[in-house]
């Protein structure tokens, strides 16, 4: 009956568009009142679930996106790829994907990203006679990424929540991220050259105007350098990297480009905090309704059930894989984590697949569910930009999603692509 009760209303309540956090949060609330429980341990709970040290690293690598992207290096990140491949057919969808892959080393969210270059892409793309329902689609797709290639706020939930090591899931999403850039340049080139033969050509840009572009997007490609090197090196944590991240994007943002001032001081730190709060908000309510699920029997009963469909290791995952799937189709990653990590863990540990690639795999998921209706979060954020509506875009995702789902399925029989990076360093 407890199991009714838990997924019926938080079921029912997403069916009323009810937010997911507070969808969990009345399930889980509802749980404790059919149980008996005393009520005063949503609170102790909802603080347990976010006051954890490991945590810390989500502010900081949100505020360090937030101050890059007031400093201006989303404009330098553009103009360096569009001097480099700028002037190729197609160029400027190219430029769309390149830049998201560096950005997202930076913002370590797709929302992040997609914000930060879709003001400026999405009307160059016009300006040169790109279909603007195509524009948006691409910006909204790649900037999925910002949730793969580290440093990667969902990883950092996902290792909170299964004692992976952070560090081991940064290098894991390397060349996964890379990869579904890769696919969605060949599906953009594929659809414009199908699609779009009146699209303009820009002119090849000189080797002095590639140097000066590398120039100034040179202390924003450092960030990730930086973040990554000391977490690598072992002299600083994953968290330590984010504090140093804040520092060094602030000094960049003050002295070097000289683009931040105070009253633009206040205004990053206010949006960073409302970034912020929202993302532990969500993770405290998804924290109630996994303890009531964990506490209830529901998760072991319906990891039971899983584990009784097949006992093939490949068939379980792309089972997994589905549920994935589905599930980032109405929830952000950080729910989705709490929401069904308790039922697939016993299932993963089952079958002897490793815990950090799994956590890519399903963060690979959540980042297609992230341009999937109807509640795609990257597509909310460019369709304000665009002023487009979802159903105008949803032809356009087709190809995306599909090598979306074409990455998910090779990484699933192919898994030496999540994990060549963490064996060879010996992170594994």
């Amino acid at each position: 009956m407890i199991s009714i009760i838990l997924l019926g209303v938080f079921f029912g309540l997403l069916i009323l568009r009810i937010p997911v956090a507070v969808s969990m949060g009345l399930a889980a609330i509802s749980g404790i009142l059919y149980m008996g429980m005393d009520i005063s341990i949503i609170s102790n709970v909802f603080y347990a679930s976010v006051a954890k040290s490991s945590l810390l690293a989500i502010p900081f690598f949100i505020l360090t996106g937030v101050i890059m992207d007031y400093a201006g290096i989303s404009k330098r990140l553009i103009d360096f790829a569009n001097a480099m491949v700028g002037h190729k057919r197609g160029g400027l969808a190219i430029v769309t994907v390149v830049t998201s892959c560096f950005f997202a080393a930076i913002s370590g969210s797709g929302p992040a990203t997609v914000a930060a270059l879709g003001g400026v892409l999405i009307p160059a793309m016009e300006r040169d006679h790109y279909d603007k329902r195509f524009a948006t689609s691409i910006v909204a797709s790649a900037g999925g990424i910002g949730m793969i290639i580290p440093p990667s706020i969902p990883f950092v939930i996902y290792a909170m929540l299964t004692g992976e090591s952070v560090a081991t899931m940064f290098m894991a999403g390397i060349i996964p991220g890379i990869y579904l850039g890769i696919l969605f340049s060949i599906a953009a080139l594929w659809y414009i050259k199908k699609y779009q033969p009146n699209i303009v050509y820009r002119k090849k840009a000189t080797s002095e105007e590639r140097k000066k572009a590398f120039k100034d997007a040179l202390w924003g490609i450092m960030t990730p350098v930086i973040i990554l090197g000391g977490i690598y090196s072992t002299l600083f944590t994953a968290t330590e990297a984010a504090g140093i991240a804040v520092v060094y994007s602030l000094f960049v943002g003050i002295f070097v480009y000289k683009s931040i001032n105070l009253k633009n001081l206040v205004d990053l730190f206010m949006d960073s905090a409302v970034s912020t709060g929202l993302i532990m908000f969500i993770m405290g309510s998804a924290g109630i309704f996994t303890w009531i699920l964990t506490t209830s029997g529901v998760a072991l009963q319906l990891s039971n059930a899983l584990l009784g469909i097949s006992k093939s290791p490949i068939m379980m995952i792309l089972i997994t894989q589905v549920i994935f799937l589905i599930a980032g189709c109405f929830v952000d990653s950080a729910s989705g984590f709490y929401l069904l990590l308790p039922i697939l863990i016993p299932v993963v540990k089952s079958i002897g697949y490793p815990m950090y690639a799994f956590g890519v795999l399903a963060t690979v998921n959540f980042a297609i569910g992230q341009i999937t209706p109807p509640v795609g979060s990257n597509l909310f954020v460019a369709c304000n930009i665009s002023k487009l509506s979802m159903s105008d875009l949803t032809p356009k995702l087709v190809p995306f999603l599909a090598v979306g789902v074409f990455a998910i399925l090779t990484m699933c029989f192919f898994p030496q692509i999540i994990t060549f990076l963490p064996n060879l360093l010996g992170l594994s």
